[in-house]
């Protein structure tokens, strides 16, 4: 059982409604389109009109001005609205916004939100195109002359030194592929419904930067998500069981930079996640043994097995052996690997459904779910729990 703690949120704020658009290749709209079918979506699960909300948040990268989605949702007087920055590791702090407005008492119902064509429109992918002269510009002239472009690049430097420091190889990267897509394959909201992959698969698929192979690389996604962040005594009254903010932490490690932290002492592990796992676990009371479900960022494998060892679910080294033995339900949803890459906002949603006991792939009926945001980044985290 969690004890909150002074600082800690405790469950003064919970998720009371989750929407999404389909997850495709070309969406064949406008981000803002989507942007407000995700909060109308959210809102109607909810049991919420436009007309209630009061608060938006969102990331920097987002296209969709906090106005403009209100002005084109319905949504009339905003008294909160907040913006993330560094990509994906704004996910859960998106979250961890809208719970310190509505425990604060500055907004009552809270929606974050997250747009992008990123198949059909700019592909993260695809690397560093054209930057316009800014300090995050400089930081990565340090490693742009030497072929480092893409994200993935940029992975594979701390990937190559965490198999050679632990003694392992590449395929050690399976487990995480591997489970995320069988849990995919049973979720018809999944890019790769009933497509599952094998280790064999895994193993022979071509290789993008060494280490790395295709299949441990993130998708490219269309679409939209957004989730409804009020005061758990509002969500009592609406039509599904909320899903309690029990703990939100951010981020940043000593020399963080954004996915090229290369000069740290080592590159085996990701100091910004360390930070938000003592968070978590010093505010919400808990440790991992409490956790029933786990959903991790997982943009790429490696990283998925360092945050496992971050948060102490295991042994330095050992995480792909832990991810194999099937012992904590991860990423049940498919993951970015295998449902869709909304920058981790889908992974927020799916840990509301396995407290609400209505995901596709049900772990039996957890009280806590982890729920991490973007690797490599200044990054964010959640436990969310169930009410009661």
């Amino acid at each position: 059982m969690s004890v909150r703690r002074p600082d800690s949120l405790g469950g003064r704020a919970a998720i009371a409604g989750i929407g999404a658009t389909e997850f495709s290749k070309d969406s064949g709209r406008s981000e803002l389109q989507l942007a407000v079918e995700a909060v109308r979506a959210a809102l109607d699960d909810a049991g919420l009109t436009p007309a209630d909300v009061d608060g938006l948040v969102t990331f920097t990268m987002d296209t969709n001005p906090e106005i403009t989605v209100a002005q084109a949702a319905g949504i009339g007087e905003l008294s909160f609205f907040s913006r993330v920055h560094y990509g994906g590791g704004a996910a859960c702090a998106t979250v961890q916004q809208a719970a310190l407005a509505v425990a604060a008492g500055i907004a009552e119902v809270v929606v974050c939100y997250r747009a992008f064509n990123e198949r059909s429109g700019r592909r993260f992918g695809s690397g560093v195109q054209q930057r316009e002269p800014s300090a995050e510009g400089a930081a990565l002239g340090w490693n742009l002359p030497f072929g480092l472009l893409t994200p993935a690049s940029w992975v594979a430097m701390a990937a190559q030194r965490y198999l050679h420091t632990y003694g392992l190889t590449p395929d050690a990267f399976g487990p995480v592929a591997v489970t995320d897509r069988r849990h995919a394959a049973r979720n018809p909201a999944a890019y790769f419904y009933e497509k599952p992959i094998t280790l064999a698969d895994h193993a022979a698929a071509r290789w993008i930067v060494e280490p790395l192979r295709l299949l441990d690389c993130c998708q490219e996604t269309d679409g939209a998500q957004a989730i409804v962040v009020t005061s758990p005594e509002r969500a009592r009254t609406l039509p599904h069981p909320p899903a309690l903010i029990t703990a939100a932490a951010q981020g940043a490690g000593r020399a963080q930079e954004q996915m090229t932290s290369f000069y740290r002492d080592g590159l085996t592990g990701l100091p910004e996640m360390t930070v938000v796992a003592r968070q978590l676990w010093r505010t919400a009371g808990l440790t991992p043994a409490d956790i029933d479900v786990a959903i991790l960022y997982d943009h790429f494998t490696p990283f998925v097995l360092m945050q496992l060892e971050e948060f102490g679910f295991c042994a330095p080294g050992e995480a792909s052996d832990f991810v194999a033995a099937d012992t904590l339900p991860l990423n049940t949803h498919g993951g970015q690997l295998g449902e869709a890459y909304l920058h981790g906002m889908n992974g927020i949603a799916e840990a509301v459904r396995q407290l609400r006991g209505t995901s596709v792939n049900q772990a039996g009926t957890p009280a806590h779910v982890l729920v991490t945001a973007g690797t490599g980044v200044p990054t964010s985290g959640l436990v969310l729990g169930a009410d009661g």
